[in-house]
């Protein structure tokens, strides 16, 4: 019995990120916090999709991503394929970043990673204002992107013990 809750514990483990990715789709959970009456958020799926697919992209298939953003379109009322747009873009300019990096550095991962927001922010600015006629407020679109920026790092530390964490689990089999 304690071989299968040990195997149940590694693949949950092992899971993790695919859980988060759709716990958060399916509630349309995002991190707000309020300031000075006014709601700044950050996009919390970006952040676990770009980490993901960044460190041990055979975590979240692409397949898997892109049904993810047909959920949150459905959920978040968005039109859709929009957020699988962006998600598979996001995912793009990881594996290219993957691809290209020599020596991995959280300082490099985290410049790249504004970059990455800032083009698939504007990508996402453009469907939706082109397309839809949907009218984007500037100053949200900034002020996430950059606490989004501006929180990677945290949990670019967290996820990093969690995926040195499902390692070891891997090893111990």
């Amino acid at each position: 019995m304690e071989g299968t809750s040990n195997k149940l514990f590694r693949n949950i483990v092992h899971s993790f990120p695919l859980i988060l990715l759709f716990f958060l789709v399916f509630t349309g959970f995002d991190l707000s916090f309020f300031l000075y009456e006014a709601n700044y958020f950050f996009n919390f799926i970006y952040l676990v999709i770009f980490y993901w697919v960044l460190k041990k992209p055979d975590t979240l298939g692409y397949g898997l991503i892109f049904f993810a953003g047909i959920i949150n379109d459905v959920v978040q009322n968005f039109p859709i394929g929009i957020s699988s747009i962006n998600y598979l873009f996001l995912c793009a300019i990881a594996a290219f970043i993957r691809t290209r990096t020599l020596l991995p550095s959280l300082l490099y991962d985290w410049i790249l990673f504004f970059i990455a927001i800032l083009i698939v922010s504007s990508i996402n600015f453009s469907i939706s204002t082109m397309i839809f006629d949907i009218p984007i407020s500037y100053g949200t679109l900034m002020s996430s992107s950059i606490i989004t920026f501006l929180v990677y790092p945290i949990f670019a530390k967290i996820f990093s013990v969690i995926y040195l964490f499902s390692l070891e689990q891997g090893n111990v089999e």
